[in-house]
Parts: C-alpha cells; sequence; structure tokens
C-alpha cells in the first residue's frame, strides 16, 4: 500500500538537472518557492507550473511520481481546501444555511491555497528525485557556511536534515510491514 510512496527517494540518472551542482539546487529550489508564494494571479501559478513542468522534463522524472508523492499529503490538501472554502468571510455567498457559509472569496482562496501546496509539494520532491541525500548536504552545509562565523551549528544541520532524508524511505517500508502484519492477524 505505502510501497508506491515516493517521498524522499532519490532516482538515479544521468540527465541535466542530475548533474547540476547540489547548492544551484538549492538555490532554485528557494527561488521557485519565493516564487510560488508571491504568485497571487492565475497567470503566475501556470508560470510556476510551466517552471516545474520544464525542469522534471529536463530530469526526466515522469509525472506520475510527483502525482504519486502527493498520495500522503491529500488528507492534508483537502483538510485545506474545506477549511478555506468554509471559513473565509465575505459577503458573496455561493451557499448559506445557518452557520454554514460558503463564499466566492472562499472557493477562490480555497482552489489557490491547493494548487500552492501541490505545486510546493512537487517542486521540493523535485529536489530529493534528482538529487542524492548526501549531495543535499553537502551542498546545505556548503550553502550555510557563512554562519559558521555566527556559531551556528551547520555541520549538525546539515547532518540531521540528511539523516532525515534517508531514513523517510526506512520509516515508510517498516509502516507498510506494520500494517501488513495487523491486517495478516
Amino acid at each position: 500500500m505505502l510501497k508506491d510512496i515516493t517521498l524522499g527517494q532519490y532516482f538515479p540518472s544521468d540527465t541535466v538537472v542530475h548533474r547540476l551542482d547540489p547548492r544551484t539546487k538549492l538555490i532554485l529550489t528557494v527561488v521557485y518557492i519565493a516564487a510560488l508564494f508571491t504568485a497571487n494571479t492565475p497567470a503566475g501559478y501556470v508560470l510556476v507550473f510551466a517552471a516545474l513542468v520544464v525542469f522534471a522534463a529536463l530530469g526526466r522524472i515522469p509525472a506520475k511520481a510527483l502525482i504519486k508523492g502527493l498520495k500522503p499529503l491529500i488528507f492534508i490538501i483537502v483538510f485545506t481546501a474545506i477549511l478555506n472554502l468554509f471559513f473565509t468571510q465575505g459577503d458573496d455567498y455561493i451557499f448559506r444555511w445557518h452557520a454554514i457559509k460558503m463564499t466566492w472569496t472562499g472557493l477562490r482562496n480555497a482552489v489557490a491555497m491547493v494548487v500552492r501546496v501541490m505545486l510546493l509539494v512537487s517542486g521540493t520532491f523535485l529536489l530529493t528525485y534528482t538529487t542524492s541525500p548526501l549531495a543535499i548536504t553537502d551542498g546545505l552545509e556548503s550553502l550555510l557556511s557563512p554562519l559558521k562565523k555566527l556559531k551556528v551549528p551547520v555541520y549538525e544541520l546539515s547532518l540531521m536534515m540528511s539523516i532525515a532524508l534517508r531514513f523517510i524511505p526506512t520509516l515508510i517500508e517498516e509502516t507498510d510491514r506494520i500494517m501488513s502484519a495487523q491486517k495478516a492477524r
């Protein structure tokens, strides 16, 4: 059941994106996230989506893998949409029954938030799909190295992230084994 979750997995290949320096990919990911959170029009979201499609194509990451990556977040995405849909204030009602209200503003916010979360997760998965955990750690440590002068434990932060990325597939596998064992009983 959980075997098709690709969260945090690295898919080795020899593409332009895979060969990029990890620091470059980390910076591009931060730029992508900043662009995503500053986008507030449909054209902005289309532009961010186009960037995602281009980098996924250059990295030969199939759309199916990106969609599978969203699988564990379906509950969060749906919950976010419902909260935005029913709890956003506005006078432009679509539906109103006692305390339950749905507004056009809420609908716009719900769609925007769902699109934003899906693009955010897919974009960050592109980083883990095309960069090994060790390379991400080295790149992060290199980018954060100026903070060493401020006594920030950069190596330890990078190491914690590496361990977290490395054990995500192991945790998913263990969870799957536990679920299978419970089903067998």
